[in-house]
């Protein structure tokens, strides 16, 4: 036994646990406001903060310090700062890099962890919509920031031709659209063209269209319960898979109804979590995030429906470009990304 090894394993270990603590305080305080009342990086006591927020005194002064500890805040004689970069990922909303919001997908794992286990001594299956509510809205909150940076200003240019369509006004599909934030960012950025989104699960149809109405785009987006295998329509311009292919049972068959939906001169936008093709290659921060995510969620909701490929989070742009190939499609290329998404575009 290398006691050094030991003891440096004890301490990466522990530094996880406190991270794991820590993203439950991140929750906590995106849901009582109190990264937004110190959003002006204006240093604050636990008094001040307490009267800004209605909320215990000493209880803020343990969640001021647990942030000060992890590096998250300063401190400075029993005054706390958040400054402008930490604001950016926890307080301000818009931000391209908030992430607040996401934290609660992560509490849904442990509030899921005994559905993982009986999936884990069973056939592996946990459908999405059996998750905990906080899961939806959390991925909703996730990937919304990342959509509204980088969806209409890089990943649409990218693709041949696209914008050009969507300003004259196309027919869009976005398939598997959880909550519409894709969709809805989409119909505010082309009021020529007109969307449908479309997911099997029937709670997120529902806040999807209420989702429209608050982004004053009811009238081009509209979403309907379907599977990714027989959303009705065709002669679509765009068929969009936000985050969503990896989870299906059978991306084949789901890409195979794209190619029959779309226009001869259609395009098919995937973006996906990024990954190498090799798990060597993924031992990364992000690589690490979603394997362990997709333990929890892409696998398990793949191998609750049929065929139940499996392709999880990390699939990697080799295996995917697989699917499409199966499914008919003559070309398949990485049209650019991101440190957390590759956008890859298929056509006919």
């Amino acid at each position: 036994m290398d006691e050094s090894r030991l003891n440096e394993f004890m301490g990466k270990l522990v530094s996880d646990m406190g991270g794991a603590a820590m993203l439950a305080n991140i929750i906590v305080g995106d849901e009582l406001g109190l990264y937004r009342a110190m959003a002006d990086s204006q240093p604050v006591s636990p008094d001040e903060l307490a009267s800004r927020t209605g909320c215990n005194a000493r209880l803020l002064r343990e969640w001021l310090s647990a942030h000060a500890a992890s590096g998250y805040m300063e401190h400075d004689d029993g005054r706390f700062r958040l400054p402008e970069e930490q604001a950016l990922a926890l307080a301000v909303e818009d931000s391209p890099v908030y992430v607040a919001g996401g934290a609660s997908v992560i509490a849904a794992l442990f509030h899921d962890k005994d559905k993982l286990v009986k999936a884990m001594r069973g056939d592996g299956a946990l459908a999405w919509g059996d998750h905990h509510p906080c899961m939806f809205s959390g991925t909703e909150r996730f990937f919304r920031p990342g959509y509204r940076a980088h969806l209409v200003a890089e990943w649409l240019p990218a693709l041949d031709g696209v914008v050009d369509k969507l300003q004259a006004g196309a027919k869009v599909a976005d398939v598997g659209c959880g909550h519409g934030a894709s969709t809805v960012i989409l119909a505010q950025a082309f009021p020529a063209s007109r969307f449908i989104g479309f997911d099997y699960h029937g709670p997120s149809i529902e806040t999807a269209n209420r989702r429209a109405q608050e982004g004053g785009v009811a009238d081009r987006a509209t979403f309907v319960q379907a599977s990714a295998k027989d959303y009705p329509g065709d002669g679509f311009d765009l068929i969009c898979y936000f985050d969503c292919l990896h989870d299906m049972g059978d991306p084949v068959g789901a890409a195979r109804h794209a190619y029959q939906t779309l226009k001869p001169d259609g395009t098919v936008l995937l973006v996906e979590p990024f990954a190498h093709d090799h798990l060597d290659d993924n031992m990364t921060p992000v690589g690490r995030l979603f394997y362990s995510a997709s333990t929890f969620i892409c696998t398990p909701n793949s191998l609750s429906q049929e065929v139940g490929l499996g392709l999880g989070a990390q699939a990697g742009e080799a295996r995917l470009r697989k699917v499409f190939e199966e499914a008919g499609f003559s070309s398949f290329r990485r049209a650019t990304e991101t440190p957390f998404n590759l956008i890859l575009e298929a056509r006919k």
